[in-house]
């Protein structure tokens, strides 16, 4: 971006809403709060502000975009239901649920929004603000997450004006997220396929379909090796300092990002500790991870250490985005 704009924040009330509407109506970015994390919007059959999006986040351009929409009402106009996209929207919409689905031949969604594919990602955010900004505008919007691109994603306001400040027009401060991370993305294939865990886990969608989700991969490619849906780049959601796994002891000098109430060797020369929940409880982590691994990042720890965290529920999808933090950096 050539030019440094004044970005604007304000906070979540009816006039926030309709100056949000305003600049994407005339082809601005507008970040706002989902119940997953900040989201940084555009008006989805506007191509010029979806290059936007992709310039101000440094954002791969085969790297597709969720199409966030009022009801799903609004996604049958833009894809294809099957019984089974139908059954799990039903279920779970409005919420952290995003399926990729055949887009309609009439779809009014720019392609630079699904990076050429034939496919389209959707979801209905079950944020007040989100909603009331969706219904108001009266159009899908494309909000992928609200910072630079490979960088933790944003909880909060300030998360967004971190990154984003003087390259996007507004931020709609609605406070912290409730969710802490993405939405889980579901492909409905052949046979419906867990593309990255998420805010919804993957044990609650199996209940409802009667059966399993195929088993994810970590980057999960097309035909012509672009991405089947987006946060699927093996390295993502990363902090500047390296990231090291399971760590079952602490090494001099790095900061710990805990999980229960066990500690681990050399936890006391550590550089800065946080603990994700020291109740153990996943959900509770989720919340904390974006945030916490932005905290420790800023205390200047050449290495964030990473204690074991469960893989069930919500779990995988922590681990999802530590091992991402974490790709070819460990």
């Amino acid at each position: 971006m050539t030019t440094a704009l004044t970005t604007k924040m304000l906070r979540a009330d009816a006039a926030s809403v309709n100056e949000a509407v305003r600049q994407l109506a005339g082809g601005g970015l507008v970040a706002f709060p989902t119940e997953t994390v900040y989201g940084l919007g555009a008006d989805a059959t506007n191509a010029a502000a979806i290059a936007r999006i992709y310039e101000a986040k440094g954002r791969p351009l085969f790297n597709p975009l969720i199409s966030h929409v009022e009801d799903l009402a609004s996604a049958h106009r833009l894809a294809r239901f099957d019984v089974t996209a139908i059954t799990l929207a039903q279920a779970f919409w409005p919420g952290p649920l995003t399926l990729v689905l055949p887009r309609r031949a009439d779809c009014e969604v720019a392609d630079l929004a699904t990076a050429g594919l034939e496919t389209i990602a959707i979801r209905v955010p079950a944020h007040p603000v989100a909603h009331a900004i969706l219904k108001a505008f009266d159009r899908p919007v494309v909000a992928p997450s609200a910072n630079r691109s490979g960088h933790v994603s944003p909880t909060t306001a300030a998360h967004v004006q971190s990154d984003l400040a003087g390259r996007i027009d507004l931020i709609v401060d609605g406070g912290p997220v409730t969710v802490g991370v993405e939405s889980t993305i579901v492909g409905c294939f052949e046979r419906p396929m867990l593309l990255r865990p998420g805010g919804l886990p993957r044990e609650a969608i199996e209940r409802v379909l009667g059966g399993s989700l195929a088993r994810p991969a970590l980057e999960a490619e097309s035909d012509d090796g672009k991405p089947l849906a987006p946060g699927m780049l093996t390295s993502h959601y990363a902090p500047r300092a390296r990231v090291r796994l399971n760590a079952q002891s602490l090494e001099p000098g790095e900061a710990l990002l805990a999980f229960g109430q066990t500690p681990v060797p050399g936890q006391e020369s550590a550089a800065a500790v946080l603990n994700l929940s020291e109740n153990g409880d996943p959900a509770e982590a989720a919340t904390h991870l974006f945030g916490y691994l932005r905290s420790l990042d800023a205390k200047g720890a050449q290495t964030i250490a990473v204690m074991p965290i469960p893989h069930e529920g919500l779990g995988e999808a922590i681990n999802d985005r530590l091992r991402r933090a974490a790709a070819g950096r460990e």
